[in-house]
């Protein structure tokens, strides 16, 4: 009896079944009753969830707890979600419905491996998908493992982003949590296939998503996985595009899921053959053909055999948001430095002084831009370079001024020609023929993104990195905790005009400078006020000094100038501009006193301590509650940092970037040695875990400004466990970073909720 009220065959069920079984058991059931291929498994009613908080005698309290949820935002809701996380775990599982779970998964293969999947209540529906909202538990062996994945499922019902996403929805029902169990399939390829492409609305069509292993990686977007398009009547293989997929999720031999590194070529081999994807399309069909509506399914290919594992409608199909063209329209391909697309008439330049060649809303092509190309990129419509990599000059820039960018296309001067009309496709890095899609920005998208979507509470700051003041109002309405890294050097070359700084202080024009840049800082502070904004000190290398005007006067000729004169150094050895710059502090954070100072490319104790002393001895130096902090770039910041932590420094921000290239002696832009340069390499993880450590240890704020922690899941991780206590981004990934984060920071309380539960 208590067997059939707590638990049904996924055989059993229909879609008439859905609020006992949940949207996701419900609609397994009816891909079986189709006739079609699905592991075989077993659903946890609703019941089931709801018997256990009764008997246990959680249930009104969470009822009333869930009420005020509703209602709360920041940190009163994570508050309130814990408490409600921590009386679910209290709970467990009543009696009978332990032993309902064990005669079920009895009646599977002997102590096979299962998904455990949330099946909530409103979850994969018509109106709301709720994908990814709530639990998945993969590689779940033996019967404890089983239940004990079943309670994290319910859970997850009170995360703060499934209690946002319920309120901003207006689902406000006490919830209520089915479970599917479900054998797993070892796969080899896996992904999602949907029956309507989502970005153009285009019927005729199926879109298929694939990867290596487990279908985790395309779901959560961990890798770029390739995309094959299957015409619906012929089911011809009308287009095909190879992502580039750097690792696999597996089953370990622990049991759990363990991440394997893929080489070069299997990372950029094609995933599917014509015949698997054909097949994968006719089961998609099947799926659309017996719900009657396009449909969102999750795909397996396990032993030569097609599984599919998951189906929803497909929620949510709007008009095109970025360019599709056909192969042969390709006229140029990179890497995608800033998302969005942008169509004009193409203008190739050999040097920022042609800037005055473009008109306004044309297409920039160049072998490279510097700092002297900003008021040219500002009146693009996109931005196309030979080289350069997601760091370069132009991909900075181009992202905080949400103009389309794609670089590193190497031939790209050539391969363009003046005049002829292009679309800039930065999210998918190519540059197409003709006007294409309908132009969206990287800032503007961030902010649609944002405003659009449930906020992610997070314990670990997410700040966003700036140079320009141009779009600082859209970027501090997004959802960003402050500025974790304000560069001086874009500003300060719009205020020098292009002359040299000592050129300028030897003209006497100093007041012009101070005044251009207390206009930019401020702007930036005001609008991020309260939030806090650190400005990184001039950082400018002998080489890009001497391009300016004057410069080959006052700048040494280097042959290494990323490891010579610049940064801490240069302040003491020459302090004329870096006394202007705290001048111009001071002179801002009388109004706005959530402005900071950090210094870069500190090296030794001795230079920090006269730098700071040229910091005491200014303006800025009586201000009280000002935060100085030192830019972790150069390796030997593991060994000084508690001595630079008791000259005065309160704040350490890992420049993640010159940290790897120092710590491997690689340079990160170097083509040939490209494959050396891993944040992720061991001996990095080494130093920036030992960064981070001191920082706790002293109890001072510790950062870390790059991207891996919104493109890497694995880094991320890394990052939360070692204490990081904030990050800081680009504008444009701001989103995933904060997703990463809050998934990190979810496994890690899961981790150490398992590890000491008695």
């Amino acid at each position: 009896m208590d067997a059939d009220r707590y638990v049904r065959d996924i055989c059993d069920l229909r879609l008439g079944d859905a609020d006992e079984a949940g949207g996701k058991g419900a609609n397994m059931g009816e891909l079986v009753a189709a006739g079609l291929p699905v592991p075989p498994g077993f659903v946890l009613l609703r019941t089931a969830y709801q018997d256990s908080m009764r008997h246990a005698g959680v249930d009104t309290e969470l009822r009333t707890l869930h009420g005020e949820a509703l209602h709360s935002e920041g940190a009163p809701l994570d508050e309130l979600c814990t408490r409600m996380q921590d009386l679910v775990a209290k709970a467990g599982l009543a009696a009978a419905v332990r032993e309902a779970v064990l005669v079920a998964y009895k009646g599977l293969e002997p102590e096979c491996t299962v998904a455990v999947r949330s099946s909530a209540t409103g979850e994969d529906g018509r109106e709301a998908s709720f994908a990814g909202m709530n639990a998945t538990l993969t590689n779940v062996s033996g019967a404890d493992a089983v239940c004990d994945a079943v309670v994290r499922c319910w859970m997850s019902l009170f995360s703060p982003r499934v209690i946002s996403y319920r309120a901003g929805r207006h689902v406000t029902a006490e919830p209520a949590m089915a479970v599917v169990v479900q054998q797993m399939v070892e796969s080899e390829k896996a992904g999602v296939a949907f029956t309507t492409d989502p970005s153009a609305a285009a019927e005729d069509r199926v879109v298929i998503e694939a990867a290596y292993g487990l279908g985790e990686v395309v779901v959560s977007g961990a890798v770029e996985p390739d995309t094959y398009l299957v015409a619906k009547d012929s089911l011809d293989v009308i287009q095909v595009r190879i992502g580039h997929k750097d690792f696999q999720i597996v089953r370990g031999p622990d049991g759990r899921d363990q991440h394997v590194s893929l080489d070069a070529a299997r990372a950029d081999a094609r995933v599917l053959d014509d015949g698997e994807a054909r097949r994968i399309a006719e089961l998609a069909i099947a799926v659309e053909r017996h719900h009657g509506c396009p449909q969102d399914t999750e795909w397996a290919i396990a032993e030569g055999r097609t599984y599919l594992v998951q189906a929803r409608p497909i929620t949510t199909l709007h008009s095109p948001a970025s360019p599709s063209a056909d192969e042969s329209a390709v006229l140029a391909r990179g890497l995608a430095a800033a998302p969005g697309s942008g169509t004009g008439r193409v203008r190739v330049l050999a040097g920022p002084e042609q800037g005055h060649l473009l008109q306004d809303g044309e297409i920039l092509v160049a072998r490279m831009t510097n700092p002297d190309w900003l008021p040219t990129i500002r009146r693009a419509a996109g931005l196309v370079t030979d080289t350069g990599g997601m760091t370069c000059h132009a991909a900075i820039v181009a992202r905080e001024l949400g103009v389309p960018c794609v670089v590193g296309t190497r031939t790209g001067t050539v391969d363009l020609r003046d005049g002829t009309l292009a679309t800039v496709d930065g999210t998918h890095g190519q540059v197409v023929r003709g006007r294409v899609g309908s132009p969206r920005s990287a800032v503007s998208r961030t902010v649609e993104q944002t405003a659009g979507a449930a906020t992610e509470v997070t314990a670990t700051k997410v700040y966003v990195n700036l140079a320009l003041p141009d779009n600082v109002d859209s970027i501090a309405a997004s959802d960003c905790d402050g500025v974790g890294l304000l560069r001086a050097e874009f500003m300060l070359t719009q205020a020098l005009g292009g002359r040299h700084p000592s050129d300028l202080i030897a003209r006497g024009d100093t007041a012009t400078l101070m005044d251009a840049m207390a206009a930019s800082l401020g702007r930036i502070a005001a609008a991020f006020a309260p939030r806090p904004v650190i400005y990184r000190a001039t950082d400018f290398r002998s080489n890009e000094f001497r391009n300016l005007t004057g410069g080959e006067e006052y700048e040494p000729l280097e042959h290494n100038p990323m490891i010579g004169y610049r940064g801490c150094f240069r302040y003491i050895s020459d302090p004329s501009l870096f006394d202007l710059e705290l001048q111009t502090l001071a002179r801002v954070r009388e109004q706005y006193p959530n402005v900071h100072l950090m210094i870069p490319f500190v090296r030794t104790g001795w230079e920090l301590q006269r730098c700071l002393e040229l910091v005491d001895a200014s303006p800025l130096g009586g201000h009280r509650g000002l935060h100085r902090w030192v830019m972790a770039e150069v390796p030997s910041v593991v060994h000084w940092l508690p001595e630079y932590i008791k000259l005065g420094i309160d704040g350490v921000s890992i420049g993640s970037n010159d940290l790897t290239q120092l710590v491997l002696g690689v340079d990160r832009d170097s083509e040939v040695c490209a494959e050396l340069f891993d944040e992720s390499d061991p001996a990095v993880l080494h130093a920036i875990r030992r960064i981070i450590d001191t920082a706790n240890e002293f109890g001072i704020t510790s950062s870390l400004c790059g991207q891996a922690p919104s493109t890497n899941p694995e880094f991320a991780e890394h990052l939360v466990r070692m204490g990081i206590t904030s990050v800081s981004v680009n504008p444009d990934v701001l989103p995933r970073a904060r997703h990463m984060i809050a998934a990190a920071e979810r496994r890690v309380l899961l981790d150490a909720a398992r590890h000491h539960r008695p």
